[in-house]
């Protein structure tokens, strides 16, 4: 077996476009790429409607996909038919209900389906928002887990229901014609409306009539959940408009705005199966949008492309590969084995790479905004830092903790997907939104929990290698000594100056360098417990199991700076309750205890020796 460098770059070069061609085929003809390409802008942001679409999915069905019984939908031909035929939407299974009394509230069984439709959830309405406003009067920490579960089912129907009113009403049965009806009624009710004012003698029913369009375009403004109306070239995020906000200025303007005919006339070509007269419309939009923000529609044609890529998702099977075959090699073909790792390795941090620079060049902030890209990153830095571990001892020990903290980071980014709206490249909170501060104190302090959780895996490695493995040696255990030893230095270096940034921030932010915050607490933490690490073992306290055994507690106080203080409710940086994530924490921690708990006693039990580092 001869595994050559260019074998695997070539290898996911063709799974990639596998993936984008498998992806590619639109549905009778239609250019959903092209629809989902069309900007908007939803929470201060300009995105693809791709991204409106997958980001909505994602919040209600934890997936970014639906199928329609027969096949598995597009995100934006879905989004498409929640915006323009919302029969045939509300038909789809796009609710995910896992709680038993949730679903017995709804009259249905656990073991009947995870996925419900609106349409299934409709007669339950009045009595889910009952519960849900009761449960919304109690602290997220204090809700129970039926709480909770009814609050984010009414949270989901929300979204929906925002959607299917954003670009039309959705009791409206052709978007044009009533678009030409109101034109039509605007000369004559406006008339009626100035004779009123003047206690002259006027038309009530012209009156009324623009009076009921005017209700509902009122409505259509107040619902929408995004504003899909470009301002005129120049202007601000705050000149977009939402649908019902534009057809209302035609009283001003005294014509219709032809932005949203376009898109009245693309919903409707949609609903039809009118492949041209979308195309059409299409091309109309897009020409609006390239004319008008030319740089934001670029970004949002490459977000869709970044979209299907799916980078991150691709990186956690292809780290997990890697990981697979260093495991491999220890059974059988050691050398060719490892070799085909460290590539597939590499070539799987280029691929994560292209991903963390494409949404930093999307977002136009530094790599770490919320906790989605801190895990992007931490598990970016952790398999940089494997690189140079690797060459210098050859034994596949970095490449897999490389491989395994890579994946590891990837799976807790793609389970933060779904946390908030949905939108990884959503704006940041408010005590981060600085680009100087996150590019220095964010980015330096995120390199030391990267660090400082590398430390740990590679402690997890020398403790079960030592334990399981026969063939572990006295140079494998000083590979992985010296390994983790130079990686908790790494970690307390970032660690201590970010943390010093930090409190430089916050004099010049707050007026103050030092608050006790949780978050400055536990950033305080992972300092000193690195150092106290090095202290033992330079004093002879710690040697190589202590040291391992400290390094895996190193990972408990990390994890919980991360994520633990985000959720206490207290202090600047509290970003609120996640009950999923607090789950995933305990869990983590709980495990990370077993394993030092096995370090401490397998020496006690076993009658193999642990080969001395040297």
């Amino acid at each position: 077996m001869n595994f050559k460098l260019s074998w695997i770059p070539a290898l996911l070069a063709l799974l990639l476009a596998a993936v984008l061609g498998l992806k590619a085929p639109s549905p009778k003809g239609f250019d959903l790429a092209g629809a989902g390409a069309l900007p908007v802008l939803q929470n201060g942001r300009i995105k693809p409607l791709d991204t409106v679409a997958r980001a909505s999915l994602l919040v209600m069905r934890g997936k970014q996909s639906v199928r329609d019984g027969q096949r598995t939908l597009e995100p934006t031909e879905w989004l498409l038919d929640v915006l323009a035929n919302p029969e045939v939407a509300d038909k789809y299974p796009v609710f995910m209900i896992n709680d038993a009394d949730v679903l017995a509230m709804l009259g249905k069984r656990p073991d009947e389906a995870r996925f419900h439709s609106f349409a299934d959830l409709t007669p339950k309405l009045d009595e889910i928002r009952t519960q849900a406003e009761q449960a919304s009067k109690i602290e997220p920490q204090r809700r129970d887990r039926f709480q909770r579960a009814v609050t984010g089912l009414e949270e989901k129907l929300t979204t929906y229901q925002r959607l299917k009113n954003t670009m039309q009403l959705e009791d409206t049965r052709d978007l044009p014609m009533e678009m030409a009806a109101f034109a039509a009624a605007i000369p004559s009710g406006a008339e009626a409306f100035r004779l009123r004012q003047a206690g002259q003698t006027h038309d009530q029913a012209a009156l009324d009539q623009l009076g009921s369009f005017l209700q509902r375009y009122q409505f259509l403004d107040q619902a929408a959940s995004f504003r899909p109306l470009l301002p005129p070239k120049g202007g601000t995020d705050k000149d977009w408009t939402t649908m019902g906000a534009g057809l209302l200025a035609s009283l001003r303007d005294g014509q219709l705005n032809p932005q949203a005919a376009h898109y009245a006339m693309l919903l409707r070509a949609w609903k039809q199966g009118d492949a041209g007269a979308f195309a059409t419309s299409l091309a109309s939009l897009q020409g609006d949008a390239q004319a008008r923000i030319p740089s934001s529609a670029s970004k949002t044609r490459i977000e869709v492309l970044f979209n299907r890529m799916e980078p991150f998702y691709l990186g956690i099977w292809f780290y997990f590969l890697a990981a697979l075959m260093i495991f491999v090699s220890w059974l059988a073909y050691e050398k060719p084995l490892q070799e085909a790792a460290w590539y597939l390795m590499l070539a799987t941090l280029g691929i994560h790479t292209f991903g963390m620079f494409t949404r930093m060049w999307l977002e136009g902030r530094p790599p770490v905004t919320n906790l989605y890209s801190s895990a992007v990153f931490i598990g970016w830095i952790a398999v940089l830092l494997c690189i140079p571990f690797e060459r210098w001892s050859r034994r596949g020990f970095a490449a897999l903790g490389g491989a395994i903290i890579g994946a590891a980071t990837l799976i807790i980014a793609q389970g933060l997907t779904g946390q908030g709206s949905g939108d990884t490249l959503e704006m940041m909170q408010a005590v981060l939104d600085s680009n100087f501060w996150l590019a220095t104190h964010v980015t330096t302090i995120t390199i030391g929990y990267s660090a400082t959780f590398l430390a740990g895996l590679l402690a997890h490695i020398w403790i079960f290698r030592s334990a399981l493995s026969k063939n572990f040696s006295k140079e494998d255990s000083t590979a992985l000594n010296k390994a983790t030893y130079g990686v908790i230095c790494f970690a307390l270096f970032f660690s201590f100056v970010g943390t010093v940034l930090g409190g430089i921030w916050a004099d010049q932010s707050w007026g103050r360098f030092w608050g006790w915050d949780p978050k400055e607490n536990g950033a305080l933490l992972i300092v000193l417990w690195n150092a106290l690490i090095l202290h033992a073992r330079w004093a002879g306290y710690a040697r190589e199991r202590g040291l391992m055994v400290m390094a895996v507690f190193g990972g408990i106080i990390t994890s919980l700076s991360w994520f633990g203080v985000n959720m206490l409710g207290i202090g600047l940086h509290s970003y609120g309750f996640m009950d999923k994530t607090l789950y995933a924490l305990l869990s983590f921690i709980s495990f990370e205890v077993l394993v030092i708990a096995f370090a401490l006693i397998w020496p006690k039990i076993s009658d193999r020796p642990t080969p001395k580092a040297a």
